[in-house]
């Protein structure tokens, strides 16, 4: 990599915040420049898959810019954790693709590197016989899709399966699972970083351009960026010019392809933002369920439906809550509210009870919440993901990922591999 070791991201950063504080053309010029092979902005689980594949399979300099202190704090840490089997998704839509893709190489690699992880199944539920003719539709999407061993079931053999479950029929995925995210994160981490690929924390890139054939990436600590005043141009620090790009900043990659300047607006498009809470199930001994259950899903989401963790901990969750008037700086440093109110447990308790009548007032405890990043809003079809090249905006060497969210997890591994095909032609 032609990036500088003498001085290092983080000093180059430290050392211009030091330069220039106050922003004009002249100070612009005397940003300081690094080189760059390949750089990554994002440290989630796509972004790291990416640079895994980039540094191993592709032999590039990968340079990853992450505006936390460390990696995947954002969405791929607050998820389901769930490997899904890819039945929700429009036939040859990126996200079947991917999804189904992306759940064969993951538990592959999950094997071969003792990644925690388990094959439980799944169960989607029609409630009642309105719901069947959806949950008829999700079989045939499902069975398109290639998605392996599913089985329509009658709901008393649903029960036979999980006896606290009630519903009128079943739709039995035995491909999908569970996952520890963070150990998967830390093994593809590991991988990059012993094929040369350089991870640099808080460190936020808050624009850019593209000029005299080079694409140029303007960096900022992201301790500065926190006390931006919201209108006065923002500073950047360090300037990089790499010969290829992929913005992979999830919660921020929308807000940071709007800070391109030479990118079209017209190819950009509109964020959505969703909250979901998760509520912990308290005092439940032996777990009630050993699948997945899930409800047919909803408008924003796949419903409140049930997780489990790999020490058996159940979980339900997400809701949908929808979120307005997201800035830049908050989407670019996850700045974003996630606490979990308890009353909001009153939501959560007619919802669980339409396929878990059982469920014993009182019984569910805060969790966490997560955000997900969107391209379509309320009462909107579900969009796609997108993953823009050249061929779309004009910019050679710049891949956007916009709308990365569930099934992003599962499909981290076949974005990575599609997004290092692209750059290699």
């Amino acid at each position: 990599m032609r990036f500088s070791s003498s001085i290092g991201i983080s000093s180059a950063l430290a050392l211009a915040g030091r330069k220039s504080r106050s922003f004009s053309a002249e100070h612009f010029n005397s940003v300081p420049r690094e080189a760059a092979d390949a750089v990554v902005v994002g440290g989630g689980v796509v972004g790291i898959a990416v640079a895994r594949e980039l540094s191993i399979n592709h032999g590039r300099e990968v340079l990853v810019v992450e505006s936390a202190a460390t990696f995947g704090t954002g969405s791929s840490s607050r998820n389901s954790e769930v490997i899904h089997g890819g039945i929700y998704y429009p036939r040859n839509s990126l996200k079947a693709r991917f999804c189904v893709r992306g759940r064969h190489l993951l538990y592959k690699y999950c094997r071969q590197h003792q990644i925690p992880h388990k094959q439980i199944g799944k169960l989607i539920v029609a409630t009642g016989p309105n719901e069947v003719a959806k949950l008829n539709f999700l079989m045939a999407r499902g069975t398109e899709n290639g998605v392996e061993g599913l089985r329509m079931m009658e709901g008393h053999e649903a029960t036979q399966l999980e006896p606290e479950l009630q519903c009128t029929k079943a739709l039995l995925s035995p491909a999908s699972g569970i996952i520890d995210s963070h150990s998967f994160m830390l093994s593809l981490l590991g991988e990059a970083e012993s094929h040369g690929a350089i991870f640099s924390y808080n460190s936020t890139v808050i624009g850019g351009e593209y000029k005299e054939d080079q694409i140029q990436l303007h960096i900022s600590e992201s301790q500065a960026l926190k006390n931006w005043d919201g209108k006065s141009p923002l500073k950047p620090n360090l300037i990089l010019t790499p010969k290829v790009v992929v913005n992979s900043a999830g919660l921020g990659s929308i807000a940071l392809s709007k800070r391109i300047n030479s990118l079209n607006p017209s190819v950009i498009p509109q964020p959505y933002f969703a909250r979901g809470c998760y509520f912990t199930l308290s005092n439940s001994g032996t777990p009630p369920f050993r699948h997945l259950i899930y409800p047919i899903p909803e408008d924003g989401g796949l419903g409140v439906h049930v997780t489990l963790d790999l020490n058996g901990q159940v979980r339900f969750g997400p809701d949908v809550e929808w979120i307005n008037g997201v800035d830049d700086v908050s989407s670019f440093l996850n700045l974003f509210d996630y606490s979990v109110p308890g009353d909001r447990a009153s939501l959560f308790y007619p919802e669980i009870r339409k396929y878990y009548p059982s469920l014993k007032e009182k019984s569910l405890e805060p969790g966490y919440a997560g955000i997900r990043s969107k391209l379509s809003g309320p009462k909107q079809t579900p969009a796609d993901f997108l993953v823009q090249g050249e061929d779309v905006h004009g910019i050679p060497g710049l891949v956007n990922l916009f709308g990365i969210e569930s099934p992003g997890l599962t499909s981290s591994l076949a974005i990575a591999e599609d997004v290092a095909s692209r750059l290699s032609k």
